[in-house]
């Protein structure tokens, strides 16, 4: 489990202190008519909505990787709580409500413990942007909608975006109109605080006059409400008990809340870390959600979701690590203990207004505006999780958001970029033709490049391009594949049909430039032949050579193309491209081609062709490499051709030193390396055949 515990207070900066600490007092404060409410919604006591602030906020802070995010009593999880009571028939506020309510947050607990084993985590990695920045303004405009009624006079509205526009209406017919300018002046000096002194805590000071008038003013007698006053004391421990809610529908109905809690927070928690350039460890965030649910369970209080109003509210307030979580937990401790007569001094109004503003700040049409500009089919992306969120519910919305991401990127990756490729006179690097008309195709072959994994969403794509640019007089395909990452089975057999197609016609097709981990796809997919006839090289300039096309390549049209530096020749390291194509089955593969150039001097006899694999093309560097596995095979050679063992050898070492000429003339700064690692081989070859070696040495010694 790689754990680690207070993560955003290592190495801590003095200079957050005091920030953490207000903005802490702060969210305790906000998280009072927030959790209040939200309990009622999930059937519970106000009271429990506190408790939901104290432990399980203190162990989120614990092990949470994000500085910012708050954990506490939220909407979503609450009115799934609230609505399965409704269809399983129990009363809110009863003794069963009671009871069943803790027993559902220990299995959301258990359901997050698992995901976290499950690594479920990495799932935020396939949510794009504007899914993320649609899902939380779709969030904070559903909280808002909520609040609106409180501001008026009313109570908080439930559900969706129709059920809170009805909500709103009907406490609009019955407006308090004292309840709207306390809440509407309270909002002005927020906002217009946060533009000219940001840094101010303008809501304690609102909180604070806001009590004054409670208690010099006849505020209530206006219709102005305030807070209900709460019992003094803390949560009391209990096992939950397990027989009061019917085990399947209880882990049906938890299962779905986990997800809620899981897709929620993990979503607003990358959205913040986007914004504010950190990152989280997705999976220990998972594990904190258990753990915040576990003390909520042992406490009797309904699920625990991350907050995004209260998050919101200390980046307002400028909260840079978990301290200021914790500062909340011990504060509501405090509260619970000392200050639960203070409660029932807070006007709702100006605690809403608190609220709205922290909740208008953290919304992201900002991003809408850029996406409109940049990209049409993104700002759909963001309006799609946007509208699901408001108008279908938070998990709706996050899966239309996913939908339509998914969507966007099949989409995007079925029309990959893609070009024909061409070399400029006198130059080294193959480029695209349209670049301009100083680009010529060599003559006789096509070069194409493709920019995307290959998968069956774009191969057609790919097939036709090949075979729409065949002429008359083309030899060879070549298949610029350094942009594909992967290769599905769908992709697999329209290639072999392809490569089939174009060796009916006579045409090579070769696959180049790509990481070695596609020559282990194509061999598991069962293109390991397309390898083995060395049709996938490690270059386009092997692939030609491959072809018997050398520098300066011969132009389309004509085209004069002579090299214009005296760089030296080029070297092609044929076994370190079988490593490259083989990997882990390099040297079986080596020794494969050793045996077939053996089977070959039994036909023909001839041994100037052993010292050429059925991979043509080797250039010098590495023909001693393959000498050595050549040596190997001594006496099966010696047998086959009727010589004695010392003219093979006195074979094998004069064209062991014709490879050591050829490396000084054309790469002296090579020269010192063949050296060093001609002993490496030496030694290797001693080790597996001592009597072949003793052969060659005493060959060496007579020499010289």
């Amino acid at each position: 489990m790689n754990i680690k515990l207070l993560q955003t207070l290592r190495n801590y900066n003095k200079d957050n202190f005091i920030k953490d600490i207000i903005a802490g007092i702060i969210i305790m404060a906000v998280s009072i008519p927030i959790s209040m409410g939200y309990a009622q919604i999930a059937g519970l006591p106000a009271v429990y909505g506190l408790y939901g602030s104290v432990f399980p906020i203190l162990v989120f802070g614990l092990f949470s990787t994000s500085p910012q995010f708050i954990f506490g009593v939220d909407a979503a999880p609450a009115a799934l709580v609230g609505s399965a009571l409704l269809t399983l028939n129990i009363e809110a506020g009863s003794d069963k409500t009671m009871a069943a309510v803790p027993v559902m947050t220990f299995f959301v607990a258990l359901w997050l413990l698992a995901f976290y084993f499950m690594k479920a985590g990495k799932l935020v990695n396939y949510i794009s942007a504007p899914v993320m920045g649609g899902f939380i303004t779709g969030i904070c405009t559903t909280i808002i909608l909520m609040q609106i009624p409180k501001v008026m006079g009313g109570t908080s509205g439930t559900g969706e975006f129709f059920e809170l526009a009805e909500h709103i209406y009907k406490t609009a017919l019955n407006i308090n109109m004292p309840s709207v300018i306390m809440g509407v002046i309270a909002l002005v000096i927020l906002f217009v605080s946060k533009k000219i002194m940001p840094k101010f805590p303008m809501a304690v000071v609102l909180m604070f006059v806001g009590t004054i008038f409670t208690i010099s003013l006849p505020i209530r007698d206006w219709g102005i409400k305030t807070l209900n006053a709460v019992e003094p004391g803390l949560p009391k421990w209990r096992i939950p008990d397990f027989p009061a809610i019917p085990i399947q529908q209880t882990i049906t109905i938890s299962l779905s809340v986990a997800v809620v809690i899981m897709a929620e927070t993990l979503l607003a928690e990358n959205s913040f870390a986007q914004k504010n350039n950190y990152r989280i460890n997705d999976n220990q965030e998972i594990f904190a959600f258990s753990l915040g649910n576990f003390m909520a369970a042992f406490t009797g209080c309904c699920p625990i979701n991350g907050s995004v109003s209260r998050t919101a509210m200390g980046e307002q307030y400028q909260a840079k690590t978990q301290l200021t979580g914790i500062v909340a937990g011990f504060s509501m401790i405090v509260l619970l203990l000392c200050g639960t007569g203070f409660i029932g001094y807070l006007p709702i109004p100006i605690l809403t207004a608190i609220v709205i503003s922290a909740l208008m700040g953290a919304t992201e049409f900002d991003l809408a505006a850029r996406l409109w500009k940049v990209s049409r089919t993104e700002f759909l992306i963001f309006m799609g999780a946007f509208l699901g969120v408001l108008l279908l519910g938070t998990i709706n919305g996050v899966l239309i958001g996913i939908i339509l991401s998914f969507t966007e990127m099949i989409i995007r990756t079925s029309k990959p970029s893609r070009c024909f490729l061409g070399i400029q006179p006198g130059h080294r690097h193959f480029r695209d033709l349209n670049e301009g008309s100083q680009i010529h195709a060599i003559e006789g072959v096509i070069i194409y490049r493709f920019s995307s994994n290959l998968f069956f969403g774009n191969i057609q794509v790919l097939q036709r391009d090949i075979e729409d640019s065949i002429k008359p007089d083309t030899k060879a395909v070549i298949l610029d594949a350094g942009g594909v990452g992967s290769i599905d089975i769908t992709a697999a057999d329209r290639l072999a049909m392809l490569y089939k197609s174009l060796e009916d016609k006579g045409i090579r097709f070769y696959i180049t430039e790509h990481i070695a981990k596609i020559n282990e796809q194509l061999r598991t997919l069962g293109l390991g032949y397309m390898i083995e006839e060395g049709r996938v090289r490690r270059t386009i300039h092997i692939a030609l050579k491959d072809m018997g096309i050398g520098r300066p390549y011969p132009l389309e049209g004509g085209v004069e193309n002579e090299e214009r530096s005296a760089s030296r020749k080029r070297v092609d390291n044929k076994v370190q491209e079988f490593v490259w194509a083989y990997g882990a089955e390099s040297e079986e593969q080596i020794e494969k081609q050793i045996v077939l150039q053996i089977q070959q001097l039994k036909k023909t006899g001839d041994m100037e062709k052993l010292f050429h694999g059925s991979w043509s093309h080797m250039d010098a560097f590495d023909e001693d490499e393959w000498l050595e596995h050549l040596e190997e095979h001594l006496k099966e050679i010696v047998n086959i051709s009727g010589k004695d063992e010392k003219t093979i050898a006195e074979r094998f070492e004069k064209h062991r030193e014709e490879i050591h000429r050829r490396i000084r003339d054309e790469h002296p700064e090579m020269a010192e390396r063949f050296k060093e690692r001609r002993h490496v081989l030496d030694e290797h070859l001693k080790e597996k055949h001592p009597e072949v070696f003793k052969l060659i040495e005493n060959l060496r010694e007579n020499q010289n």
